[in-house]
């Protein structure tokens, strides 16, 4: 396959960037990547190791006149969300990423690009590559699974690291220096239900939410887009008090880290309701519709008649569910009264299925306050445990705390201002970052992100901006010429 970003520059992190994304590289299933990352630091002669949960570890010596500079850590995550329009035939473990050059950014075509954090990745890749590069002693970290659990950075041991510094190239906007960062947990819902024999006298059709914006659900939250399983609770709890309606099967959303995009159900309305059905779901998708123009003008609400099926959902136990998912808090819970415009926590309620007897709801919990986080986790497992749920935690991570008196957030200050006359913008995000959980092990090191203008990250709109990877490539050069000692 011929690579569409041959032409671009910095040449080292394009090329690499393209290779990379070659590779299937899902969260959990980063087994290919693994292997193709510890033999390119085999291959170029550097001390390299994968520790026992799958991180990637390579040392790299200062060049010379460096060698009295703190040693630095560079670190990225080599998996990537794997999400793709509903009309794109793309199988991820088989297949590259398919890019293309739209003016000055790199996007893919109907899926996700990989640009999260696959830049960090190529980026740090380029460094070790170099023979020209001014810089300190170098532990480049790559680790796994950040997008789903983070397995790779709540397993990465003390010890390991030689470098007192960590440069994180996770963040998404290059005007920023994020230092601080909101902690997360997943919470499942999960239940049975009675499949009842479908009636007889019905008409059945697949209802379907589908063109919303998605994004990513720390970084985008506040943003108000819609959420499709949110939606298509609205249109079912609706029909099905309204009209009778009974439901097949429901199925929307993906990943808890993306604010869903699509949702399917599968229904039967008794013939003697159908012009009632047809009407609401008339009456409110328009009202829906004129909701979220703004947000996600892409959004359609349609409908399809389908063959009867034989089972159905148990009615009240449908209802019961329908009113838990209205319940279930979605979105912005608490504005953070200490950092202006920093979401506190939320919650995104990622996915649903509901089929062949069972039902599971995945959320997402976030807050840069523990104890808030649990809060809002609770607040989710009481609206399910109402209608019958058994309700698990898992996967708990904690924040990063925000330390702005650290020397590298001070240097680094500097720097920008001296290369582009404007003060960056030092903050926390809402998004979920490793330096919080690699910090418990390593409470020495000083830790800061950023990174170039990625936008749409964790949709199929994701797409990285060219003239801000040279920025962000020149500023990192810089950065590591001036390393104190």
């Amino acid at each position: 396959m011929s690579n569409p970003l041959i032409n671009l520059q910095p040449a080292g992190i394009w090329n690499h960037f393209a290779e990379l994304n070659s590779i299937p590289r899902a969260s959990k299933k980063e087994q290919q990547v693994i292997e193709f990352m510890a033999n390119f630091g085999k291959s170029l002669g550097l001390e390299t190791k994968v520790d026992h949960i799958g991180n990637v570890i390579i040392h790299k010596a200062a060049t010379p006149g460096m060698e009295n500079r703190t040693p630095i850590v560079l670190q990225s995550h080599l998996d990537m969300v794997h999400q793709k329009n509903a009309g794109t035939n793309f199988d991820f473990a088989t297949e590259g990423i398919k890019m293309f050059v739209d003016g000055d950014w790199v996007k893919a075509d109907g899926t996700t690009l990989g640009a999260d954090n696959g830049i960090g990745v190529a980026t740090i890749m380029t460094i070790l590559a170099s023979n020209d590069i001014q810089h300190p002693a170098i532990d480049a970290l790559f680790t796994i699974d950040e997008e789903t659990g983070m397995t790779g950075a709540l397993e990465l041991q003390g010890g390991m690291l030689k470098g007192t510094i960590l440069l994180n190239l996770d963040t998404e906007d290059d005007t920023e220096l994020t230092i601080g960062c909101a902690g997360g947990i997943d919470v499942t819902a999960m239940g049975s239900y009675i499949e009842r024999p479908t009636p007889k006298d019905v008409k059945s059709y697949k209802l379907s939410v589908s063109g919303l914006t998605g994004g990513h659900s720390g970084m985008d939250i506040h943003l108000g887009r819609g959420n499709a399983n949110k939606i298509m609770n609205r249109l079912l709890i609706d029909i099905v008090e309204k009209s009778g309606a009974m439901l097949y099967s429901l199925e929307g959303g993906s990943l808890r880290n993306a604010i869903p995009r699509e949702s399917f159900a599968e229904i039967a309305v008794p013939t003697n309701m159908v012009d009632i059905f047809e009407a609401l779901i008339k009456s409110e998708s328009e009202v829906i519709l004129r909701e979220y123009r703004s947000t996600d003008k892409d959004l359609t609400i349609n409908f399809s008649e389908i063959d009867r099926q034989v089972v159905i959902v148990d009615q009240e136990k449908t209802i019961s569910f329908l009113r838990s998912v209205y319940a279930c808090p979605n979105g912005i819970y608490r504005m953070s009264p200490d950092i202006e415009h920093l979401v506190q926590s939320s919650n995104n309620l990622a996915r649903i299925v509901v089929k062949g007897g069972s039902y599971t709801v995945m959320c997402l919990t976030r807050s840069s306050v523990d104890t808030e986080k649990m809060d809002l986790a609770n607040a989710v497992r009481c609206a399910f445990e109402l209608s019958g749920a058994a309700v698990e935690f898992s996967g708990s991570y904690p924040g990063w705390t925000p330390n702005p008196d650290a020397a590298i957030i001070k240097l680094m200050r500097k720097l920008y201002k001296d290369m582009h006359n404007s003060e960056p913008h030092v903050n926390a995000c809402h998004a979920g970052l490793e330096c919080g959980i690699i910090g418990r092990n390593y409470p020495k090191m000083e830790m800061i992100s950023f990174g170039p203008n990625i936008r749409g990250a964790h949709s199929p709109d994701e797409k990285v901006q060219i003239s801000s990877v040279q920025k962000f490539w020149d500023y990192l050069l810089e950065i590591l010429k001036n390393v104190p000692e």
